[in-house]
């Protein structure tokens, strides 16, 4: 339960502010399709998320657990000090000719590559060596950040500033790799 628990804590705060969380809001705006969004969202994550959370396995199976424990320590440092800096719009701009649920699939799915949350979940999945159970914190993670995008974005922003979310996701960043450090499960 902690490998899920921890895997959902991580991505939600990961993901504010982030450039999927940000394409969740214009597919929305774009598209005025917020359910479709979301399931599209869904089975991005999903597949993205698997196969990270299985390399992280696969990379926790050639290290001593020395050598995780200080890897990810250090990955969850740098994740802490990248998220504050501010995704660019540009980024987020493309057009599609494809449907709502088509275009969020793929856009998310590669958007998702390289992305701070696609790291975690590699780290995550060499952390706790349960694929399943960090797949489904993940994706969980993914899906209440951008839900909140999808549904009340322009209502959160209004009231909660950008630099306090990004603020508070560096803060859990940093406990999680002190945690790793210190021996915390």
């Amino acid at each position: 339960m902690d490998a899920v628990i921890n895997s959902f804590l991580l991505v939600f705060a990961g993901e504010m502010g982030d450039k999927t969380q940000l394409l969740a809001l214009v597919l929305t705006a774009r598209y005025r399709k917020p359910w479709v969004i979301l399931a599209g969202v869904f089975v991005a994550t999903l597949l993205n998320h698997a196969l990270a959370a299985y390399a992280g396995g696969w990379v926790a199976s050639w290290f001593t657990p020395f050598q995780i424990k200080w890897g990810l320590a250090i990955i969850f440092f740098a994740f802490a000090a990248w998220i504050l800096i501010p995704d660019k719009e540009e980024e987020l701009k493309s057009e599609s000719r494809f449907g709502a649920f088509l275009t969020t699939v793929i856009a998310f799915f590669l958007a998702e590559m390289g992305d701070k949350t696609q790291l975690a979940t590699i780290a995550l999945g060499a952390r706790y060596a349960n694929t399943v159970a960090v797949t489904f914190g993940t994706t969980l993670g993914m899906m209440a950040s951008n839900a909140l995008a999808i549904f009340l974005g322009d209502k959160l922003l209004a009231r909660i500033p950008m630099k306090w979310v990004r603020l508070f996701a560096c803060i859990l960043f940093i406990l999680f790799g002190i945690g790793i450090l210190v021996g915390f499960d």
